[in-house]
């Protein structure tokens, strides 16, 4: 490495060799004129560049610092131009050197070429190089004068240590040694071009994000064999069970019960939620604690959260998801039921009590309902509780049952798909077993409510398709750098080991282990409620929201969607610039209403009119949404279980529906 000679400081001398580079340009375009820079010798053996004052070895033909030629050419470095048997280089056409010193420019000097390059198998002309003069003498008279040959060299040296293109190539000799430069028909652009990718596969190399990579298509996926299910004797279906319905109509007391009478509670722990609900005056709330455990729900009297039971019939393995039903908690509600493949709508039988839960403002019945099926939720039974308070009347059953039912039908329910109980949750009656009550034996000759959960019809799960997993609950352990993902697996299949891709952050972790009904286990299936332990991931990237999909077959993330909705009964009219509450899967995000695309007739479908103004209650449309974040979302017809939304105003659900559309995906 050279060494720069310390000659002091000289602030006068650097501003004039400063402002003489701009001087020799000036001149050279003005009068034709070169002004020839000084050779500066220090001592003999070393020759100082003019430029950056480095002291270079004798030896060197041009700076090796700068690279700036030496002027004038030792004539023991290299011979002079008689000896020197090389075609003029033709400067009608930008050089290499052009191309990277001029930067993104475009070139104004005719035609583009580059140089060496060897068409039908004519050399192209080299550069002749005068050992007298302080320039380099082109073809067609041109000089170069000494700032622009320190350009061009530096543009070379630029090339050959960060552009390397296959194809043809020029040399460059510099201390004795050759240099190659791979020149295939660079263009002007293509430095630009090469920095752009270059800078995108460094972001793609370290982020770890595979959203901005295309995705394969789900027709490409083929499932591996132990994704497929075997079929083992002893093992039930899984059916998710969400309870629905007003509040205080009796959910929880029934599931507590339902859970005691088929050994999921034990006799000593049925005494102890007894004595605590007597302690605080509520003796009636002892099968309802089973199950709402805080301090707050017990406090209140009332399921704020989700809360999850498992028990066994003859056909099924049933996870009970015992939904809240007052107002405030209808979010919970929706991210709970969201799971659902069939669902129980409680309903309170007593006088004035199934009122007020079909009241369209106050009430729940019929918003659970609604929503129920907005998730695509089509079996359901109607559990007509409380009926001991009404001496099991079979006109009031009748009452309920005609009324109910035509609102079940008009929000999509076949009146086949409809089972209704009448039962006592408290006095155990048509629970598990048929009614002792004579009331009740008089007039009802139907299934008990376990056989009527046994006759629910199996539902699908798409295994052979690739892994979709939304996100319920997160569980983090950051002293052991893992974090549990809670949630029902709608597609595909997982075992420890395999990667995931966490969605929307877009990293990859590692599945660690696996829970099904809190107990550990190897496999797990489309339709499985399960906790996934995952590791080598940042624990703050996994949320409530999310999506574990396929690494090879990434969820869409999108903040501009086009849906189908249906306007619900009672709702406020929606207007362009509506804020509203968007709900899908278990995600929630501020939305606006962009666009109001057409005005759809409720029975065949078909547009009736374009650009509405607004929208009222029992109209469909079709609008577009602009939300605050993005979500993991794909269309209805891609995905199921991630193209189900419903809309939210002043406290309450004022629309159901589809995605149609994703409009604009997130990188």
């Amino acid at each position: 490495m050279p060494r720069k000679v310390n000659y002091g400081l000289d602030y006068d001398d650097d501003y004039d060799d400063y402002y003489d580079d701009y001087d020799i340009d000036y001149d050279a375009e003005d009068n034709g004129n070169l002004h020839k820079p000084s050779q500066e010798t220090t001592r003999s053996g070393i020759w100082r560049c003019s430029i950056c004052t480095y002291d270079n070895d004798q030896s060197m033909i041009a700076c090796d610092i700068c690279g700036v030629l030496r002027n004038p050419l030792p004539s023991s470095g290299i011979s002079n131009g008689n000896d020197l048997k090389t075609a003029p280089f033709k400067f009608d056409v930008p050089s290499p050197d052009d191309i990277v010193t001029n930067g993104l420019r475009s070139s104004k000097m005719g035609p583009k070429a580059s140089a060496n390059v060897t068409r039908n198998n004519t050399p192209a002309p080299l550069t002749t190089i005068s050992s007298n003069s302080s320039s380099l003498t082109m073809s067609k008279g041109r000089n170069v004068t000494g700032n622009e040959n320190n350009q061009l060299k530096n543009g070379e040296r630029n090339l050959r240590s960060s552009v390397k293109s296959p194809g043809t190539s020029s040399s460059y000799r510099e201390g004795g040694v050759e240099y190659t430069l791979p020149m295939d028909e660079i263009k002007p652009q293509s430095l630009a071009h090469s920095l752009d990718s270059v800078s995108i596969n460094v972001r793609g190399v370290y982020s770890n994000s595979y959203g901005t990579g295309k995705a394969a298509s789900p027709g490409q996926y083929k499932p591996e064999k132990w994704m497929l299910p075997e079929a083992e004797d002893g093992l039930l279906s899984q059916l998710n069970l969400a309870i629905v319905g007003h509040v205080d109509s009796g959910k929880s007391t029934l599931s507590g019960r339902l859970l005691h009478l088929l050994g999921r509670i034990t006799q000593k722990e049925m005494h102890k939620h007894e004595k605590e609900a007597k302690l605080q005056g509520k003796g009636s709330f002892a099968y309802a604690w089973a199950l709402d455990e805080s301090p707050e729900e017990r406090e209140r009297g009332i399921t704020m959260t989700v809360a999850v039971a498992y028990f066994d019939t003859k056909r099924y393995h049933v996870v009970v998801l015992d939904s809240p039903g007052h107002k405030d908690f209808v979010p919970n509600m929706i991210s709970g039921a969201t799971q659902a493949d069939a669902a129980l709508l409680v309903i309170d039988a007593s006088n004035g009590s199934f009122e007020a839960g079909m009241d369209s403002s106050k009430g729940q019945t019929k918003e659970h309902a609604q929503l129920i099926r907005s998730f695509g939720v089509d079996q359901l039974i109607v559990a007509v509780n409380k009926m001991d308070v009404v001496e099991y009347s079979k006109d009031r059953f009748d009452l309920i049952k005609k009324q109910l039912g035509t609102f079940l039908r008009s929000s999509g329910f076949r009146e086949s798909s409809v089972l209704w109980i009448p039962l006592s949750a408290m006095e155990n009656q048509n629970l598990v077993t048929a009614p002792s009550d004579i009331r009740l034996l008089s007039w009802y000759k139907g299934p008990y409510l376990l056989d009527a959960i046994d006759s629910l019809q199996p539902p699908t799960r798409d295994v052979l398709k690739p892994l979709v997993m939304p996100i319920c609950d997160v569980i983090k352990s950051p002293s052991m750098g893992q974090v549990s993902a809670c949630g029902k697996l709608e597609a595909g299949a997982l075992r420890s080991g395999v990667k995931v891709l966490v969605m929307p952050s877009g990293d990859v972790g590692t599945v660690r282990s696996l829970e099904r009904d809190s107990r550990p286990c190897a496999i797990v299936r489309a339709g499985d409620n399960v906790a996934v332990v995952l590791q080598g991931i940042d624990t703050s990237q996994v949320i409530s929201g999310g999506v574990l999909c396929h690494p090879d077959f990434p969820i869409s993330i999108a903040k501009h969607l086009e849906l189908k909705v249906l306007i619900l009964d009672g709702a406020s009219p929606i207007l362009i610039g509506s804020q509203l509450e968007f709900h899908i899967h278990h995600a929630k995000e501020a939305a606006r209403v962009e666009k109001m695309v057409s005005l759809l007739d409720p029975k065949t479908g078909k547009v009736m009119k374009k650009a509405p103004r607004c929208l009222l209650a029992k109209q469909s449309a079709v609008i577009e949404v602009v939300l605050q974040g993005p979500v993991c979302a794909e269309e209805f017809l891609s995905c199921k279980a991630l193209g189900r939304v419903s809309l939210r105003a002043l406290g309450r659900t004022i629309a159901v529906g589809i995605v149609t559309r994703v409009i604009e995906k997130e990188p």
